[in-house]
């Protein structure tokens, strides 16, 4: 049965939603392809105590604070095979580390396809944990994401603060 909470975060709420045992959502306010609330299942009785939404929630605090840079959670996002792939290659892409749509789309066996990796990118159903905020333009420019770009570099400098490198 799909649930969710929303918890506080240095970016603004966040809505995790679980089914299953597993996490299949997480949205922040004012999202773009954000579902609207009645898909996104009941308010969970437990809160923020109940699994896996205290793990989910455990793992964000601890990436928000720097102590994160991999999250290890139950995951199940819902799309196409192609989306499966896209958002598969996104969890690779290291910590603090930034890629190009089109080397995604090279690495994933799809060159040429920077385009629908970036449609595939938008849709990406768990922000932050599955980090779409690290596809960045051919030229190194952050573009487009969902959660507004402001959120982006905010995610992109906390994780270049806590590794100590440079972006660029």
């Amino acid at each position: 049965m799909r649930s969710r909470i929303v918890i506080a975060s240095v970016v603004g709420p966040l809505t995790l939603v679980a089914d299953d045992g597993a996490i299949v959502g997480l949205y922040m306010d004012l999202q773009r392809h954000r579902p609207d609330d009645d898909q996104l299942g009941e308010p969970e009785r437990h809160g923020r105590a109940a699994e896996p939404f205290k793990a989910a929630a455990d793992q964000l605090d601890a990436y928000f604070a720097g102590a994160l840079t991999r999250f290890t959670l139950p995951l199940a996002p819902r799309g196409s095979p192609f989306q499966q792939r896209v958002w598969a290659g996104l969890r690779d892409i290291a910590y603090a580390k930034t890629e190009s749509y089109g080397e995604l789309a090279k690495r994933i066996g799809s060159p040429g396809a920077a385009r629908a990796v970036g449609l595939a990118n938008g849709k990406n159903p768990i922000g932050i944990v599955i980090p779409c905020h690290r596809v960045v333009g051919s030229d190194g420019n952050l573009t487009g994401y969902g959660g507004g770009l402001d959120r982006k570099k905010q995610l992109l400098d906390l994780e270049l603060a806590v590794s100590g490198t440079a972006l660029f």
